[in-house]
């Protein structure tokens, strides 16, 4: 089950990031995951799950930025010490590796959900569903538009 994440680099300057979270809630677009990480001194990017897909690459087009499209994959785990080791142990002797991820707040202390970017995704998502893992869909995650 994979989420379309958009993937946008942003300058690292004052306001540059409200102007792009400004744009996005403006238009009604929800941001239902996200994390920001420094890829270079003067660069970041900004990693999003977003309500309205379409909408959200349509608001970024709009302001000459550019933004890519990425496969992830959204893991309900435990929120238990050592429930990410041991989902992370079942990609051990494979060929696949977590490029990134990320974890997403939520109100249910029982689970947490960790977003993974994997450089072979396919092969990640049918390891995940053989050992049991409980992957999200876009309407589980409430991402209800722009999935296709």
């Amino acid at each position: 089950m994979k989420l379309k994440q958009l993937s946008i680099p942003l300058e690292n300057s004052p306001g540059r990031l409200h102007d792009v979270t400004r744009a996005l809630g403006d238009a009604g677009i929800n941001l239902r995951a996200h994390c920001i990480c420094d890829s270079t001194h003067d660069f970041g990017v900004l990693r999003i799950l977003v309500s309205d897909l379409a909408k959200a690459r349509g608001v970024i087009m709009e302001k000459y930025i550019p933004a890519r499209v990425d496969d992830v994959v959204a893991v309900e785990i435990e929120d238990t010490p050592g429930s990410l080791a041991e989902i992370l142990g079942l990609f051990l002797g494979t060929k696949v590796n977590v490029e990134y991820m990320y974890a997403v707040a939520g109100a249910n202390l029982e689970k947490a959900v960790m977003v993974f970017h994997f450089n072979a995704i396919d092969q990640a998502i049918t390891i995940l569903e053989k050992s049991g893992a409980k992957l999200l869909d876009a309407k589980s995650f409430g991402i209800l538009v722009g999935q296709e």
